[in-house]
């Protein structure tokens, strides 16, 4: 099932190159129209503001929302590619072969997972090449970065799948996922709480994509990290459990 959603993957390349294009696009607008102004009308703030230091400091507060963003924007297609499967028949003939039950909802996830953290690394890399450095960071919160950017793949795929299995075609399926996609627009990836107005914070602040920004950037920056460590974790963890359950039992249901 995995090499089955792998083989999609290079027979659409235009899944991939939108996963791609929405983050890529973001991060070279913010830094080279935005990236002065953001970074002196932010100022240093309690919130981890970049401060007064310039395009550079920008670049270093922007590159881990852009991060988390890029995993968000890999949802749609799995979505879609889910539904299409579902409406399809191809899974009326998967439940008919000597087969794990699950191995179909698996080998999307784990396909998907796979697409968003390649996805993540090449957007990773301009953030590099652009001048995103982290240089207080250590071998350990680096693996941590990265497994953290796993959970959040995995958390939201499964929610992603489910969606997809909800959605009567491709087309709802898409379009009932970009709630996922706009959650990181709302959420501190661009400018911290502290810069919000009062009656906004709420909205970005008691969200999963928050929490998960402000880790992913307290481990490369050096930054501080609080209890958005734990909070991150418990997200994923019940986003999760929740697409499972959800996906599965939608699975099961014209059995």
């Amino acid at each position: 099932m995995l090499r089955r959603n792998l083989l999609h993957v290079r027979r659409y390349p235009s899944l991939t190159l939108n996963t791609l294009l929405t983050p890529l696009v973001l991060l070279l607008l913010f830094v080279y129209i935005f990236g002065d102004v953001m970074s002196a009308g932010l100022g240093t703030g309690a919130g981890g503001g970049p401060g007064g230091g310039g395009r550079s400091a920008y670049v270093a507060y922007l590159v881990p929302g852009i991060l988390l963003m890029t995993l968000g924007c890999s949802l749609v297609g799995t979505a879609v590619s889910v539904c299409n499967d579902m409406t399809e028949g191809i899974v009326a003939r998967f439940r008919t072969m000597a087969i794990h039950r699950a191995s179909v909802l698996v080998g999307h996830v784990v396909g998907s997972v796979s697409q968003a953290v390649v996805s993540v690394v090449l957007v990773g890399a301009v953030a590099v090449a652009i001048g995103f450095r982290s240089v207080h960071a250590t071998v350990v919160e680096w693996l941590a970065a990265f497994g953290l950017l796993v959970l959040v793949a995995l958390a939201l795929t499964w929610i992603a799948v489910a969606v997809g299995m909800a959605s009567p075609n491709g087309e709802a399926a898409g379009n009932n996922a970009v709630p996922l996609i706009v959650l990181p627009f709302v959420s501190s990836a661009f400018v911290p709480l502290d810069a919000m107005p009062g009656w906004f914070r709420p909205v970005a602040e008691y969200q999963p994509f928050t929490p998960a920004i402000e880790t992913l950037r307290g481990l490369l920056l050096g930054s501080g990290i609080g209890a958005n460590g734990w909070l991150t974790i418990a997200w994923c963890l019940g986003l999760a459990a929740l697409g499972y359950v959800w996906s599965l039992s939608l699975f099961n249901r014209d059995t």
